[in-house]
């Protein structure tokens, strides 16, 4: 499968998505069955994507979120049995190309994207300037980077001592 390459639709910027409201941003939904196996019954929070990149801001230098583990902490924030995996990587990725817009525009506080790994430790591929952009800034704060294998990824050494906690 190849790199996707994200698109905004004209006029918009990184950082309106991220602060647009949307109808069902923050909805809580019954877990549809086709989940239910993977998730249980229950309810499924369908994130905003301003409560994502808040829990990506606490990701202070020295330790690493996963996408699992900021799902976790909305659904616990929400009370419902989860969060949707597939709208929080989508908001995940806004947030990340959002932050570079910060960036560029000399903003010197941005949200720490390149800290949040995928959930078995690797990179994503999917964020600005790829993964060589994020093991450069995590090899910045001391993280160690393993070559991936085959098309794999490279991921962070050892990088369940660096994750965050509940």
């Amino acid at each position: 499968m190849g790199k996707i390459k994200w698109k905004l639709a004209s006029g918009k910027s990184w950082r309106m998505k991220l602060e647009q409201d949307h109808p069902n941003h923050g909805k809580i939904v019954p877990i549809p069955p086709a989940m239910q196996k993977r998730l249980g019954k229950g309810t499924m929070l369908i994130p905003q994507p301003r409560k994502v990149d808040t829990l990506m801001r606490k990701v202070r230098k020295g330790k690493l979120a996963t996408g699992s583990w900021i799902r976790d902490r909305l659904a616990e924030e929400a009370g419902v049995t989860a969060s949707c995996a597939m709208t929080t990587g989508i908001f995940i990725n806004i947030a990340a190309n959002a932050a570079e817009e910060d960036r560029a525009a000399g903003k010197k506080r941005i949200t720490p994207y390149w800290r949040t790994i995928k959930n078995d430790g690797k990179l994503n591929d999917k964020y600005p300037g790829g993964v060589k952009a994020q093991a450069a800034k995590l090899r910045e704060e001391g993280f160690t980077i393993q070559a991936g294998k085959g098309k794999q990824p490279p991921r962070v050494k050892n990088y369940e001592q660096f994750l965050m906690s509940a």
